[in-house]
């Protein structure tokens, strides 16, 4: 296994650096960093979307014919170590990354002439609705209902944890047009529109949800929603389907490139800040004992996102390897927030310092590094339940890797 990059991949990394450098300006880079989760409007988020899509880079993982980027697996994995070595961000993923591959395998070409184009350049937003009250991990027991109605179905249900929601113009979702003995038998995969009479968005306040700022996450209700028979994705009762085709596209992400900038961070703020005993946290062998572990156990997964990497250029497919990829890199993650929260300490009490920046006549309390850490920190305790708990993901290894 050769795990070096080419001559063309070390001039694609150049090319990608150079487009950085001028579409994520400095400014971008300051107001990210005043935000306490690193998050940023939708306006700033569709003008960074529209940058890439002009440059053909906004849907890395869509072919060519679509007007993807159609990036080779190396290519899309040094793009994103330069995104997370600059603090960048991804696209939004809810519609590029997943909903946009089920339409492509499932969709009419009705529905790809009309939703791809406004998904590429950022015109349209999607939500995912999929979680429900009852219904997480074990999603076949979902209840939001669609009744056949002849020309369009009548959806009476609630969906959770609903991100972006407030945001979204369109959601793909996951309803029970039927009931049957295997429950994954009875669901659909539709398309609705949120502005459609009877869908009414809640937000849920969570602890990391300053009192002024980024909120995250939602309730969807559903009413007596007409949706048009047209909006179906595939099949009916055949959603399960496409359900398991998207979750391939939201657990097979690399986490590395990310994870080390994220270190790369922490290892300043470890030089620069001083702990209880009056020692800066680099100079702690206790920290720096838990800070080593974290970082070698990211090494062996970056080499392990590499090996698979090789597999994916040589035209292998990804099956459980996007198991073991969720559980280890959500786990990083975790792991990496914890070591911010120590070195930020009692400096991570104010939730939100989002405001201080240049103009303001007041300073922030602490240095800039502990800005949002506790956010972050609580934020990150979901990352190892969506995309299918952990615990499902070890049964999934278990059964497909070790046959148990």
């Amino acid at each position: 296994m050769d795990l070096s990059f080419s001559d063309q991949d070390r001039e694609f990394q150049a090319e990608v650096r150079s487009f950085l450098e001028e579409a994520w300006p400095q400014e971008m880079r300051d107001k990210q960093s005043r935000s306490a989760l690193g998050k940023l409007s939708k306006e700033d988020l569709v003008g960074w979307q529209k940058r890439l899509a002009a440059k053909g880079w906004a849907a890395t993982n869509w072919p060519a014919e679509y007007g993807g980027a159609a990036f080779t697996p190396t290519q899309s994995y040094i793009f994103d170590a330069e995104r997370a070595r600059v603090g960048a961000p991804g696209v939004v993923p809810f519609g590029i990354t997943m909903v946009a591959p089920v339409i492509m395998k499932f969709g009419t070409d009705e529905q790809k002439a009309k939703f791809l184009p406004p998904i590429l350049n950022s015109d349209v937003w999607f939500c995912q609705g999929y979680s429900e009250p009852g219904s997480g991990s074990d999603l076949a027991s979902l209840k939001t209902k669609a009744e056949d109605k002849g020309d369009h179905y009548l959806v009476n249900g609630v969906k959770t944890w609903t991100t972006m929601a407030q945001y979204a113009d369109w959601m793909f979702c996951l309803v029970r047009t039927s009931n049957e003995d295997i429950r994954q038998m009875g669901i659909s995969f539709i398309l609705m529109d949120m502005n459609t009479p009877g869908i009414s968005v809640k937000p849920i306040i969570t602890l990391d949800t300053p009192a002024e700022g980024y909120q995250e996450i939602n309730m969807v209700y559903f009413e007596d929603v007409k949706v048009p028979k047209e909006n179906l994705v595939g099949e009916q009762g055949k959603g399960w389907t496409c359900a398991k085709y998207l979750l391939e596209f939201e657990r097979g992400n690399a986490y590395s490139p990310g994870l080390k900038g994220a270190m790369s961070h922490l290892k300043q703020a470890a030089a620069a800040e001083q702990d209880g005993t009056g020692q800066a946290f680099a100079d702690s062998a206790d920290f720096m004992k838990k800070f080593n572990d974290v970082e070698v156990q990211i090494l062996a997964m970056e080499a392990t996102e590499l090996r698979i990497l090789g597999a994916l250029a040589a035209g292998q497919n990804l099956g459980p390897e996007s198991s073991i990829l969720k559980t280890r890199g959500t786990e990083l993650q975790q792991a990496v927030t914890e070591l911010a929260l120590e070195i930020a300490g009692n400096y991570s009490a104010p939730l939100d310092q989002s405001t201080p920046a240049p103009g303001d006549n007041f300073q922030p309390v602490g240095p800039q590094a502990s800005n949002g850490v506790a956010q972050e920190y609580f934020n990150t305790r979901k990352v190892s339940i969506y995309a299918g708990s952990n615990e499902i993901q070890r049964n999934i290894m278990s059964k497909l890797v070790l046959g148990l």
